[in-house]
């Protein structure tokens, strides 16, 4: 009985050591890719949320400019669209990445998806969240270099401590303030600062040729 014991027990241990190990993120597109110039394109808004394309887009270039890359601006990209007919989300997605590259020049593309943005209103609580996923597209040959996705919560580090009074309070409280700011748009910066920043952590976007850690890292 012992040894069933321990045989069980051992092999417990393995199976949780082994849920454990994280996958290596394969990076040998990118590597190839060596890009150094990215188009931002429109979020696609999945959202209930109008304001979450234009929200979103605002704040993804910094954390890129800060990885290391030289980020098309967002006014020009968006004026050479109008001037070009193409005033939405959906069309711009739809032109095809060779077709991007001769127009802007830039080596890759970044598209980005949200899939949450909004404040939820209960009686004891609220919570604003965005959810971002992107996908890093090489525009000389189409291939996908990254992928990755992200989210930020208003309620994250809450321990609600002033009991249930002090709860409908606080949510009163920032009902009435979100109505006046878009507090998705704080909420945004945070979740395209976790997703679009050189960390060198895995899974995480890979810094571009401007940056002190380029040459280092694998």
């Amino acid at each position: 009985m012992k040894r069933v014991l321990t045989f069980l027990s051992v092999t417990a241990i393995l199976l949780l050591s082994g849920c454990a190990k994280q996958t290596p993120y394969d990076y040998a597109a990118f590597h190839e890719s060596k890009p150094k110039s990215i188009l931002v394109l429109p979020p696609m808004n999945q959202s209930p949320d109008v304001k979450a394309s234009h929200s979103v887009l605002a704040s993804a270039t910094l954390p890129l400019a800060e990885a290391g890359y030289y980020v098309m601006p967002v006014a020009v990209v968006e004026e050479t669209f109008l001037q070009n007919g193409l005033t939405n989300a959906n069309d711009i997605r739809a032109v095809s990445p060779k077709k991007l590259h001769q127009i802007f020049g830039a080596d890759t593309v970044l598209y980005l998806d949200v899939t949450q943005y909004g404040t939820s209103y209960m009686v004891i609580s609220s919570e604003t969240r965005v959810t971002v996923a992107a996908r890093l597209v090489d525009l000389r040959n189409g291939k996908q270099l990254w992928a990755g996705t992200a989210t930020a919560s208003s309620n994250e580090g809450n321990n609600n401590s002033g009991g249930l009074l002090g709860m409908v309070i606080s949510a009163a409280i920032s009902q009435i303030a979100d109505t006046i700011s878009d507090k998705g748009f704080d909420i945004g910066a945070i979740a395209n600062t976790r997703l679009l920043s050189a960390t060198g952590q895995n899974g995480a976007i890979l810094y571009g040729p401007r940056s002190p850690h380029y040459a280092s890292q694998r």
